[in-house]
């Protein structure tokens, strides 16, 4: 061989492959998993309370792990164990999200009007979020083969962290290309966060179309979040969520106030209260008709778990079985003697909340938003009419049925992270089912502290999803009757809708044609200016696939991920910093 020979090619290693000597699922994994999601859970609540919302976390969690895990490593499992990181952080976030029904069990104690004294202590608050958090992560366990493997739902932030991943533990070339496109976005993303989070620059964008947009918020976010979102989820959805805003924010103030459903000082909330009757009805109806035309490869599934053995890739079915019959033995014990549920109602809620929670994976893998706030108030409409006028049934039911999906979601997410970067999926559900607890004990710790700090209100912790979970309370303690039957009437069209598109949808020739039922039920939901953003980020997606078809995918999913990254980092970090005191509030 001559001096100045080239060496022979390397075979390239996909990144979804580990090496030989790679060891995923490691005791020092386990405990810097268990770490991020203490520190996760721990600043959450602050800010889903103070935000209204919640970012994404899995990537903050991706970040966190990487870059402890990188301390004196020889990186041949890096990325692998860093997902243990990610997963746990992930379903931590996902339990502490819950706080705001804490809030929301406060805001109606705290109200002379209500009359409802639900009052929980922080261990009650730790084995009802454990509970109902391990049944959703073990319920979500079967769903991994119909949502990641066959019908390859984007789950956009998912797909995000797990580009981080590869893109913190990348060589060569293509892996610069990708680390400068996502640190690009990741510092605009984190730029923007920080001017309106701290520097007083406007949030968003409002436009005037009728009288009521102003009061809708109908506009732009210059939340990068947003549109890295919409970059990821593609143009058909975030159109289809697009012609939700307009339904909702729109449209239908003006004909509610012309036949005098709302009055003409209504504000969004007031509207809100109507739309969420056709939006949830469309993506209930779409998702479990969508379930039942694919009946046989849910059963083909289900067939396949039932068989796994332990040292399978899967989560064995029979231990999902074991550990859901366990896990609802303790929601009813601590729902009656906790908080006074009867045992019939309890079990009612759960069965409601299992067509519930695949409603809201699918809605999550399409959107990339969890309609855990939407499913939970549906879930109030249910005991609205078991138990009437019976507050506190409907305010528990529907906390559980938030818990039970948020945390369902969480493990799906990962699932997503890991069937990108070639991770386990057992030992994503052993550390989830590991995380789940180190959550719930930070909403027991943490959220009494931050309700004595803050308080509530508008110099306080506004939590807006908490109000509206009290605003549907209090209107459903007067009884069904007391909402408008013009309600009624759209939820029963707009379920025949749902129902209809999605059967439609099933022709691929049509499907880019055809209306999507959880496109449209989430862009009625989701504030106005987020849609609107992420409908903006999906055509520059378009368009610069349309210029680069065969090069943008190098640059522009790492490109979407550092935005949402750097909005959902600067917002924890933020967080922590204020909690502590190191900045003023």
């Amino acid at each position: 061989m001559s001096a100045h020979a080239a060496p022979p090619a390397v075979p390239e290693v996909p990144l979804s492959v580990k090496p030989a000597d790679a060891r995923e699922f490691t005791p020092r994994g386990i405990l810097v998993a268990l770490l991020v999601a203490a520190v996760i859970g721990a600043s959450y609540p602050y800010v889903v309370l103070k935000l209204g919302f919640g970012p994404n976390i899995a990537v903050v969690s991706a970040f966190f792990g990487y870059l402890a895990l990188a301390i004196g490593s020889r990186r041949v499992a890096l990325r692998w164990e860093s997902n243990l990181a990610q997963s746990a952080g992930t379903i931590a976030g996902q339990t502490a999200f819950m706080c705001t029904v804490m809030a929301a069990f406060d805001m109606l104690t705290m109200d002379p009007d209500a009359g409802v004294n639900l009052t929980i202590s922080p261990m009650q608050t730790f084995l009802w979020l454990t509970s109902a958090g391990t049944l959703g992560v073990l319920m979500a366990v079967p769903m991994r083969q119909h949502f990641i493997v066959d019908e390859k739902l984007p789950y956009a932030d998912g797909l995000a962290a797990a580009e981080t991943l590869l893109v913190l533990d990348g060589r060569g070339a293509e892996a610069k290309r990708a680390i400068t496109s996502m640190l690009s976005g990741l510092g605009a993303s984190a730029a923007v966060t920080v001017g309106y989070m701290r520097l007083g620059m406007p949030e968003e964008l409002h436009v005037v179309l009728n009288r009521f947009s102003a009061r809708t918020g109908v506009g732009l976010s210059y939340s990068l979040l947003s549109l890295g979102s919409g970059m990821i989820i593609g143009l058909r959805i975030c159109a289809n969520m697009f012609i939700g805003l307009l339904l909702s924010w729109v449209i239908a103030p003006l004909l509610l106030a012309d036949f005098g459903v709302i009055p003409e000082t209504a504000t969004k909330r007031d509207v809100l209260l109507w739309v969420m009757w056709p939006a949830t009805g469309m993506m209930v109806a779409g998702g479990l008709t969508a379930l039942f035309l694919k009946w046989n490869i849910l059963a083909k599934t289900f067939r396949q778990l039932s068989s796994a053995r332990v040292g399978s890739g899967d989560f064995p079915l029979r231990w999902v079985w074991i550990g859901s019959a366990v896990s609802i033995v303790a929601i009813v014990l601590v729902q009656y003697y906790g908080l006074g549920l009867p045992v019939w109602q309890t079990l009612l809620a759960i069965a409601f909340t299992v067509p519930l929670m695949l409603v809201g994976l699918r809605v999550l893998g399409e959107t990339n938003w969890g309609p855990i706030s939407a499913l939970s108030n549906l879930m109030q409409g249910v005991f609205g009419a078991i138990a009437p006028g019976h507050i506190p049934a409907n305010m528990v039911a529907s906390g559980l049925t938030g818990t039970i999906v948020a945390d369902s979601e969480g493990l799906m997410q990962s699932y997503k992270t890991g069937d990108r970067i070639g991770s386990t999926p057992k030992y994503l559900t052993y550390i989830q089912l590991m995380a789940v607890p180190v959550g719930a004990a930070a909403v027991a710790l943490v959220y009494p502290l931050l309700r004595e700090q803050f308080g509530f209100g508008e110099n306080g912790l506004t939590s807006p999803i908490s109000q509206k979970w009290v605003g549907f309370a209090k209107l459903l303690g007067k009884g069904l009757d007391a909402l408008h039957p013009s309600a009624f009437v759209a939820l029963a069209i707009a379920v025949v809708l749902g129902i209809l598109f999605t059967v439609l949808e099933q022709n691929q020739k049509l499907r880019n044609w055809i209306p999507s039922p959880t496109g449209i039920g989430i862009g009625m939901l989701v504030p106005a200016t987020a849609v609107a953003t992420m409908f903006l980020g999906a055509f520059i997606e378009f368009f610069a696939r349309k210029r680069d078809p065969k090069g943008v995918d190098s640059w522009m999913l790492p490109l979407a991920s550092g935005m949402i990254a750097g909005e959902a980092l600067v917002v924890v970090v933020i967080s922590l910093l204020l909690a502590s005191g190191v900045l003023g509030k």
